[in-house]
Formats: structure tokens, C-alpha cells, sequence
């Protein structure tokens, strides 16, 4: 027997676990339309399980070098082991689910309910054997390949093209269900990004990235107007390789900064873009309503933590 509550609970950990280990997005991807279907199946208002899954999704990945694409750039840019990132950030990605769970629960009341739902029949999945056990492996092999501190780039582009070589699946098929859209979004984000290297405009932001405080507060700001990648890639000439706070305040704000709006973060919009298709409309108010708390809170918790560390 399941309750909202619960769904709840199992949705804020399960996407976030995965997240820590599958790019987020991937992860907003395939939960999304699983989200709709229970919430449709069982007779619960959709939204905030929607925003639980996205949020979650955002918060997870700030775990592990490999949970997102800016991780995975500061990782590249900086010195730090994918271990010593993890347990830097870890304890972070954890209290910040327990605080999500809890600003649903004050905002929602009806997920409050502790009452068992009627049981849905079970749906079986079909299942490749063959391909889901190459996917198991090769995964674990990336994982591996990280922590052993292989090149995150090269380790990453030599799974996925192993991937895409299989006997059971065109990759015709897989490349035709890529967001083409979103990858248009990001190359104008990255040309925005590079003329705004090349026009020297980031001399305003070096006297606040000398401070913590204002490191946070730039990239909470530039994340959620470009987007959490682009202002990764901006910020960087302005940090030292060696400069272990500053990567991991630079990767703690803006992740947790994608929470703050709708458009803060890719996996927010594939999440709304899911939704819509089938038929439902997060709004940007919505999205604020949650996302604005969410992400006061946890950027403080982060800040306090990994200032705490060094």
C-alpha cells in the first residue's frame, strides 16, 4: 500500500541518489513521464511532485563530479579528486532533500496524507536483457574510470559511443529522441558566453569573486540568467586551479541556484516540456513559489558547510 507522502519521499530520494551517479538531466528525462503516470493512476495533483522530482534531480547531482555537466567542467578545471569532491559535498546534497521534503509538505497539504492508496495494477517492463547488462557494466566502468581519475571528458565519450554500438537498437533511433532544442539553446548560451570573454566583461565580477560570499551571490545571479553551465564557464579564468573553496562554492551555488526558477536549470526544463506534452502546465509561479525558499536555504547551508571545511 502506498500514500503521497510516501510516493513523495521515494520520488526526493530516488531521483537524488540516481542523480548523483546519471547526469540529472537524463534522469528528468525518464522520471518525469513516470511522475504524470502515477500521479494520473493514483488521483494526486501532479505539481509538486513535478517540482519535487526536478528539485531533486538538481540537489542530487551536486554530490558527485559526474551528477551534472558544470560539475564535470570544475572538475575538469580544477584539482580536485572525485572522492574528496563527494565528501565535500555529499552531506549537503542530503540535508538539502530533507529540506525540500519539508518546504512540499508546509506548501502542499495535500501530500500531507498518510493514507493508503488503493493498489494500481503492476505494469511489467519490457526489458533487454543483453543491452540492460551492457549498460550496467559499462556504467560502473565509468564510475570507476572517474574515480581512478581518468579524464572526465575522454572517459565519458568513450562510454557513451560504446553504448550506441549495439546489435538490438539503431542508433538512429536513440539520436532521433535527443532534445535538439535544448542542445540549439545551450551552443547560443556558449556563444553569449564566449563574447562576453572576449569583450572583457567579467572585470565587474573580479573584485566580488575575492570574497566567498560574493562568489556565491555572482554565480546564484549569472545561473539563473544564463544558465548554471555558462556561468561556470565565465567565472573560471577567475578562479585558481588550486583553489579548493572556491570550486566547490562555484559547484554548490550553481547547482543549487537551478532551483530558483524555472529556467535556472535544463533539467527544469525538461521537466515542464514533459509535462506539457502530456498535458499539464507547471507556471512560473509555481515553480518561484517553491524554488525561491528551496534555494535560500540550501545555497546557506552549502555556504556554511563548505566554509566550515577549510
Amino acid at each position: 500500500m502506498i500514500h503521497p507522502f510516501g510516493i513523495l519521499v521515494v520520488l526526493t530520494f530516488g531521483s537524488g541518489l540516481l542523480s548523483t551517479v546519471f547526469l540529472n538531466d537524463t534522469i528528468a528525462i525518464v522520471f518525469t513521464p513516470l511522475t504524470l503516470t502515477l500521479a494520473q493512476t493514483l488521483g494526486v495533483n501532479p505539481i509538486p511532485y513535478l517540482l519535487a522530482l526536478a528539485a531533486a534531480t538538481n540537489i542530487g547531482s551536486v554530490a558527485t563530479i559526474n551528477g551534472n555537466p558544470q560539475n564535470i567542467l570544475i572538475g575538469s578545471f580544477s584539482n580536485i579528486s572525485y572522492l574528496s569532491f563527494t565528501q565535500a559535498l555529499a552531506p549537503v546534497a542530503l540535508i538539502s532533500l530533507v529540506v525540500q521534503l519539508i518546504l512540499l509538505w508546509l506548501l502542499y497539504p495535500e501530500i500531507r496524507s498518510l493514507k493508503p492508496r488503493e493498489s494500481c495494477p503492476l505494469i511489467r517492463p519490457r526489458i533487454y536483457k543483453p543491452l540492460f547488462i551492457k549498460s550496467i557494466v559499462i556504467t560502473v566502468a565509468l564510475l570507476i574510470a572517474f574515480v581512478v581519475g581518468v579524464p572526465l571528458a575522454e572517459a565519458a565519450f568513450v562510454a557513451a559511443a560504446l553504448l550506441l554500438i549495439t546489435r538490438r537498437l539503431k542508433p538512429q533511433r536513440i539520436l532521433r529522441r535527443v532534445e535538439w532544442d535544448l542542445l540549439v539553446m545551450f551552443s547560443g548560451l556558449f556563444i553569449l558566453t564566449r563574447c562576453t570573454q572576449e569583450l572583457n566583461l567579467l572585470q565587474w565580477f573580479s573584485g566580488w569573486t575575492n570574497s566567498s560570499f560574493g562568489l556565491v551571490t555572482v554565480t546564484t545571479v549569472l545561473s539563473n540568467l544564463i544558465s548554471n553551465v555558462p556561468a561556470v564557464l565565465l567565472l573560471k579564468p577567475l578562479i585558481q586551479p588550486d583553489d579548493a573553496q572556491s570550486w566547490l562554492l562555484l559547484a554548490m551555488s550553481s547547482t543549487l541556484a537551478g532551483n530558483l526558477t524555472l529556467f535556472g536549470a535544463v533539467a527544469n526544463l525538461i521537466m515542464a516540456e514533459a509535462a506539457g506534452a502530456m498535458g499539464y502546465r507547471l507556471s512560473f509561479a509555481d515553480h518561484l513559489r517553491f524554488g525561491l525558499p528551496l534555494t535560500l536555504i540550501t545555497i546557506g547551508i552549502g555556504y556554511g558547510w563548505i566554509v566550515g571545511l577549510f
